[in-house]
């Protein structure tokens, strides 16, 4: 599996993220490690969770993923060699985790996670959800010392808007603290009708895209396959991607992946891979099989031509 580097950082992570949001849960920890080896074997090292995975499936709390890879890392060995990415900032109820960005729940959510991953320091922290509530000044000085301790290598956001990473750009670099090197963002094919809202998360729109093709920022895709929607008889495609020009955008998805014979779903993770700017999509499984075709959609290489109608198609 090839490499990009991880915005201005010179941190090299895989062109594929493993997601690891139902690792410990939904998948059971005998499926959950042998999909994490199944990603390693294939090249793979860039792995993504977060402090509240995942408390809303029934029976569980928070922190079971963290946890699930802390126990994974412990017996495989093998620490050094990846990169690991989690969050702060959403609530997680059953431990009275508030929601938010205040200095204090981020260091002491660090340490959380370092205890629960079982490491001494985290490769990628993510700001999970902005806090207009809370100073930005307040927020990053927390992100700096964490980076400054070691406990912390780079920091990014998540579901922020581009004037507030613009907003954060300038006060780390006024103050010489640590910047926001990625943004992690709900993103597909399909674009979200007008007025379409996923509160409390945001989807990638113009503005952004924009952002990250002027500045040296990752951008990282989430849910870029709709959990299956693209593909699944019994997964509608949410409301909020049926605007005017769905169909036609479907279509021209269906067209080329025909074409090539290529499944959907790997369609829509080579269009991510081939665009401009670059987006490194977040790929989740509950089985080898749904892990192997996501990580061949490396081996499509889309033409220009290909790009531009699937780009063009609803105008």
């Amino acid at each position: 599996m090839n490499t990009v580097k991880l915005g201005f950082t010179g941190i090299s992570v895989s062109r594929l993220c493993l997601g690891a949001m139902y690792f410990g849960t939904r998948n059971d920890e005998a499926t959950s490690f042998k999909l994490l080896d199944r990603y390693v074997e294939a090249g793979g090292f860039f792995i993504d969770t977060a402090n509240i995975y995942a408390h809303w499936v029934e029976g569980f709390k928070g922190y079971e993923s963290e946890k699930l890879l802390g126990r994974w890392m412990k017996q495989r060995k093998n620490r050094s060699k990846l990169v690991i990415a989690t969050k702060v900032g959403f609530e997680i109820p059953f431990y009275g985790v508030p929601r938010g960005l205040k200095p204090r729940l981020i260091e002491q959510e660090c340490e959380k996670s370092l205890q629960n991953l079982g490491v001494d320091y985290i490769d990628l922290y993510y700001a999970h959800r902005d806090d207009l509530n809370t100073p930005m000044e307040e927020t990053l000085s927390a992100f700096d010392r964490l980076v400054k301790a070691g406990k912390v290598r780079t920091i990014g956001a998540s579901n922020f808007m581009a004037w507030r990473l613009e907003e954060a750009r300038w006060v780390s670099q006024t103050h010489g603290w640590s910047e926001y090197c990625c943004v992690q963002q709900r993103y597909t094919y399909l674009r979200p009708k007008p007025g379409a809202s996923f509160d409390p998360q945001l989807s990638v729109n113009d503005d952004l895209l924009a952002y990250c093709q002027r500045r040296p920022i990752t951008l990282l895709a989430y849910s870029a396959l709709l959990s299956g929607a693209y593909t699944r008889a019994d997964r509608e495609i949410p409301e909020q991607y049926q605007g005017a020009d769905s169909q036609a955008r479907l279509a021209a998805l269906h067209k080329v992946a025909q074409e090539r014979g290529v499944t959907v779903n790997q369609a829509i993770l080579a269009w991510m891979l081939h665009s401009d700017p670059f987006v490194l999509p977040l790929i989740a499984a509950s089985s080898e099989a749904q892990l192997a075709e996501n990580i061949q959609a490396l081996d499509i290489a889309l033409s220009q031509e290909e790009m531009a109608f699937l780009n063009q198609a609803g105008g």
